[in-house]
């Protein structure tokens, strides 16, 4: 019985662990937006620990500091924004942590079996954002694919590659072939 419970014990902490590795797998130039869920953390206050989605606006509702834009910010931004604001008012030295725990989704149209929106995936590829999008349809291109980047203001329809990385926002569209 001993045996099982330290087993049992192994399995979660080893759950726990890869569960805080892939959540703090953000890339350090990863810019918020709106639709992110985060997570922020102040070591040994509750109170200030909260979870929430970064509204359209690009904002968040934090206690005692009212709503933030934190929109293109990063992570370690987040985080920085943060701790300046309660530093001094409300805590001499505040720790805060800050994780992404769901990214805005991306999207995929045109020939695909399951066209729509996804959760988006740090190192995702077009190949992939394909397949999760139920693959190709019988009529589709495999030569055109076109992708249109949320960063880019001008919303160009841009001609892509099965191995070009996909950025949370982006549009994936597999026109069809005439053969």
């Amino acid at each position: 019985m001993i045996m099982q419970k330290i087993i049992c014990f192994i399995f979660l902490f080893s759950l726990g662990a890869m569960e805080a590795l892939a959540l703090n797998n953000v890339p350090d130039d990863y810019k918020l937006g709106a639709g992110d869920y985060v997570s922020i953390k102040v070591f040994e206050e509750s109170d200030l620990s909260i979870e929430a989605r970064i509204s359209s606006r690009g904002s968040i509702s934090y206690p005692l500091l009212g709503e933030l834009m934190v929109s293109g910010l990063t992570i370690k931004g987040l985080e920085s924004l943060i701790r300046q604001r309660l530093q001094g008012p409300y805590l001499v030295d505040p720790k805060v942590t800050a994780s992404v725990l769901e990214y805005r989704q991306f999207f995929v149209n045109g020939e695909v079996k399951s066209p729509g929106g996804y959760a988006y995936v740090p190192g995702l590829a077009v190949r992939q954002a394909i397949t999760i999008a139920g693959g190709f349809t019988d009529r589709a291109s495999r030569n055109k694919v076109f992708i249109i980047r949320k960063s880019d203001p001008s919303a160009k329809n841009n001609r892509t590659n099965m191995s070009e990385s996909v950025n949370p926002g982006d549009t994936i569209t597999v026109d069809s072939s005439f053969f």
